[in-house]
């Protein structure tokens, strides 16, 4: 007598790839400051610079340059962990989000930022991240997501205290990075018409 053999579902590289991404993401951060770190390497000078047209070119790179291991260490961890959350959803989604919070944050802060300044890193895409996760059950009106959304703030919401303006911080790019993920949701969700009622019957 033999047993019949359940089939296990195999777990394919395309399942594997937004989670890939996050990390790939967090990888060309680390190498670039580590990069960095060799004398007379200056990457730091093609964050965002304020209205200046060599400025603009930080938008897209802003969020791979760090002020240093301190400032990159602080921001690994919840980029990893948000940006992991918004990837079980596709590649696609992390893309989409990711690109959305990079542009508003850095438009945002393009705008807005002090004359002179330089603005890098990617807390601006971490507290996207953190707002996308927040919001989007609310615009999707999914009651599972809503209280991922309500966890996620209960564990990572203390970070929206950067905010709030402190020397040497870019508080702008905390408060469009958080508006770009309000974004996010909106246009990933939010314009969708709600399903029909199903018929009587």
């Amino acid at each position: 007598m033999t047993t019949p053999q359940v089939e296990r579902p195999k777990l394919e590289l395309r399942d594997l790839t937004a989670y890939l991404v996050v990390v790939g993401m967090v990888a060309v951060m680390w190498l670039l400051e580590l990069i960095d770190l060799i004398p007379g390497t200056d990457f730091d000078r093609w964050g965002i610079r304020p209205r200046t047209l060599s400025g603009l070119w930080g938008i897209p790179l802003a969020p791979f340059l760090h002020a240093g291991l301190g400032h990159l260490i602080a921001n690994t961890l919840a980029f990893l962990v948000l940006g992991c959350l918004i990837a079980a959803s596709g590649t696609q989604r992390i893309i989409q989000v990711t690109v959305i919070v990079t542009l508003v944050a850095g438009f945002g802060v393009w705008l807005t930022g002090a004359a002179h300044s330089v603005h890098l890193g990617a807390s601006g895409v971490v507290f996207g991240y953190l707002t996308y996760l927040v919001t989007r059950g609310f615009f999707q009106r999914h009651a599972g997501l809503i209280i991922v959304g309500i966890l996620v703030f209960l564990v990572y919401g203390g970070i929206l205290w950067g905010l709030l303006p402190r020397p040497g911080i870019s508080w702008q790019g905390h408060l469009f990075g958080a508006i770009g993920g309000v974004v996010a949701a909106w246009v990933i969700h939010g314009r969708r018409p709600a399903s029909p009622p199903p018929p009587p019957g």
